[in-house]
């Protein structure tokens, strides 16, 4: 199990600056204490929420409290009516194994079941990954809706290595992502794949330089951000759908959706003002 907490924190290999942290640190005393992670509000106007997994000190009970603490922060921006979109970074700093959990303790305490709760997020979320992402890492970040990988990003499900296997879906979303032939392979020999062949079999969306990599993560969430967050949330949903529907039930949940939108404010005012050739202002209902 090393590699399943050890690199969940690996999701960028972060350039930020003390201002920046310090600034963070004051906002998470502000929404809740938080330990392992720093919370902020990033953008123009404020409307991208921003997690960086920050563990300084890799200490093995500590694994859990760090996605609980993750989970506490996207309710917290998920109930925020500013934020449209969420940002997941993290740091160079590392996840110690579990290897000393028994099974006893694993089953009877559905360990790593609250980890879901990033997929279940109405609110896009976008995983910035520099570095390493492999077992927790990469399962963390296919949780998410985009993947934008810094240059030097590698990605892995290296669990068969230590005696097991993905226990955070990553045997699941893996193969819907990159196909069956090179999920199967990355899962049964553990290795890793880079971010250029990470983007050609469709995990990651786009890649970027190791300093930019946070900062256009940033400007996606604030262009999400600038449209209904009422309307982004069903077509996510929309989305989402395809995963686990067939064609044909998709496409009927699809138009139900669409025709739920002309029930909105902002579908209203977004086609008026498409006619009146101005920027939509949407409010959201």
């Amino acid at each position: 199990m090393a590699f399943l907490c050890r690199n969940a924190a690996l999701l960028l290999k972060s350039s930020r600056s003390a201002p920046a942290a310090l600034s963070a640190v004051r906002l998470g005393s502000s929404v809740g204490q938080y330990e392992h992670i720093l919370v902020e509000k990033r953008g123009e106007n404020k409307n991208v929420g921003f997690i960086q997994l920050n563990r300084p000190k890799a200490l093995n009970a500590l694994c859990d409290g760090l996605m609980k603490e993750v989970e506490k922060a996207l309710d917290h921006f998920e109930a925020d009516g500013d934020v449209g979109a969420i940002v997941i970074t993290g740091s160079e700093r590392a996840f110690v194994e579990m290897q000393n959990r028994t099974f006893q303790e694993c089953y009877g305490g559905n360990f790593l079941a609250h980890w879901n709760r990033v997929s279940t997020v109405k609110k896009p979320v976008i995983a910035a990954v520099n570095g390493f992402a492999l077992g927790g890492g990469c399962e963390l970040a296919m949780m998410c809706d985009i993947i934008y990988a810094g240059e030097k990003a590698q990605f892995g499900q290296p669990e068969i290595l230590l005696g097991t296997i993905p226990g955070a879906g990553g045997s699941q979303r893996l193969p819907r992502a990159v196909g069956k032939s090179l999920a199967m392979e990355m899962i049964l020999t553990g290795d890793r794949i880079n971010a250029q062949e990470a983007m050609r079999s469709g995990l990651v969306s786009k890649i970027y330089p190791v300093d930019q990599l946070v900062s256009e993560a940033v400007k996606c969430g604030e262009k999400i951000a600038a449209n209904s967050k009422l309307v982004s949330a069903m077509a996510k949903e929309a989305v989402n759908a395809a995963f686990e529907l067939p064609l044909a039930e998709g496409n009927r949940f699809e138009k139900r959706l669409f025709h739920a939108t002309f029930a909105t404010d902002d579908r209203k005012e977004g086609m008026t003002a498409f006619v009146e050739k101005r920027k939509a202002s949407f409010q959201d209902n």
